[in-house]
């Protein structure tokens, strides 16, 4: 078999470093979602969806687990009017949340699998 994505499993669940990949990837998210702030978008979550698969991939569950309880804090705070402070969300809001916290925990539990197949096939 193929070894071209060891590097998937090289990190450890519960791990520090994986929790800073984690960190890291939502910071990177963060900037991307900034970014498509600033040409007028209103995408609120978009940015962050590849973040939580590649801390999923990358650190297990765990790690996906707190990219996504990390994500939400920010975007509430920095990407949904009014801007920078914490105000009660509008019906839509609490629409995008759930709708990213659903999608969330479907890329982490499929992230997750897959980092168990990959054990079970190197085996």
């Amino acid at each position: 078999m193929r070894k071209g994505n060891d590097y998937i499993l090289k990190l450890r669940p519960w791990s520090l470093s994986t929790f800073v990949v984690a960190l890291l990837a939502v910071v990177l998210a963060t900037a991307t979602q900034e970014m498509f702030a600033s040409f007028g978008m209103q995408l609120y979550f978009a940015g962050f969806v590849p973040a939580i698969l590649i801390a999923g991939l990358m650190g297990g569950a765990p790690a996906g687990a707190f990219a996504t309880i990390i994500t939400v804090p920010i975007v509430w705070w920095a990407f949904m009017p009014p801007y920078f402070e914490f105000a009660w969300p509008t019906a839509a809001d609490y629409d995008s949340m759930a709708m990213f916290l659903l999608s969330s925990a479907l890329l982490v539990c499929f992230s997750q699998l897959y980092r168990e197949a990959l054990v079970i096939l190197r085996k």
